[in-house]
């Protein structure tokens, strides 16, 4: 990983994706308050540095009309009765509520750009630089770092604040991948950095 970056807080949004109650509690107790607690961290210095912070959520109609028969993931969430609107297992995680004010953008499909309006956001906002954390590594975080590459976004990935159900992807991931495309940091590295920036 990286040790140092420089950022334009004038241009930079985070981004915490997926941190909703189902999704974060399928790891076990102990990998979730180390996460929750590295992304808490996070989401207070970006306040505390004047970052817009954007929650970016999935979630499915009652009766999933938007799951085809042909998406095998969805299928999975939907059978399993998951990420349904105004149930608490849709809801962001309380450990890192949004605050009054800032924007959550709900899809319908993994990415966080599919589905939303989130360029839109990212636009009015004057955002080129997106700091991604999300739930599954995978999953949101894979698909807007490719997403958010071929529109030109400058991507930093907090890798620990980041989770996959496999490890290894995940190593993968934020240390083979990602970095061709983004700056991979620590939430700790990014903390330090922000504070200098």
């Amino acid at each position: 990983m990286a040790t140092a970056f420089t950022l334009d807080r004038s241009s930079t949004a985070v981004l915490c994706m997926d941190y909703q109650r189902d999704i974060v509690g399928s790891y076990p107790e102990d990998r979730q308050r180390d996460l929750l607690r590295r992304t808490g961290t996070v989401l207070t210095a970006a306040r505390n540095a004047e970052l817009p912070v954007i929650y970016v959520v999935v979630r499915f109609r009652e009766g999933y009309p938007e799951v085809s028969a042909r998406n095998k993931l969805f299928q999975g969430i939907k059978s399993a009765g998951r990420l349904r609107e105004g149930t608490p297992g849709a809801d962001i995680h309380p450990d890192v509520a949004p605050r009054p004010g800032e924007v959550i953008v709900t899809k319908r499909r993994v990415g966080a750009f599919s589905t939303t309006d989130l360029e839109t956001v990212l636009k009015a906002k004057s955002v080129t630089h997106l700091v991604l954390m999300g739930i599954a590594t995978s999953g949101v975080v894979l698909s807007t770092v490719r997403w958010a590459a071929d529109a030109d976004y400058e991507i930093t990935v907090l890798a620990d604040c980041c989770a996959d159900a496999d490890d290894e992807v995940h190593r993968v991931l934020t240390q083979k991948v990602f970095p061709r495309q983004a700056t991979v940091l620590s939430a700790e590295e990014f903390v330090r950095g922000l504070g200098q920036a």
